[in-house]
């Protein structure tokens, strides 16, 4: 359970980083996420953030990524013990531009 918590404070931190970079869309902010939950094999993955529209973010605003996995499929050991149960982390970063 720690390698998936980790995982999606990772996936929600290197998301967060690129989305305050000027013009960034959120399909990248998600291809980011993607490319760390897929290198270690987690599926199922939500995504959301906070603002939702990254052109209203300005300089000193925070910028919130939350990324959620169903816990039972992403689950190395014991499955049938993370049934309907599901793991989130978020991450906050403040706009520096």
């Amino acid at each position: 359970m720690i390698y998936l918590r980790q995982s999606l404070k990772l996936a929600a931190y290197e998301s967060a980083r690129v989305g305050i970079i000027p013009t960034v869309t959120i399909d990248t902010m998600k291809d980011q996420c993607i490319l760390v939950l897929e290198n270690r094999k987690i599926a199922g993955y939500e995504f959301s953030c906070n603002p939702p529209n990254l052109e209203d973010l300005q300089m000193g605003d925070l910028l919130t990524v939350t990324i959620a996995i169903p816990a039972e499929p992403n689950a190395l050991v014991g499955s049938w013990f993370y049934t309907k149960k599901t793991i989130s982390a978020s991450v906050s970063i403040m706009a520096e531009y």
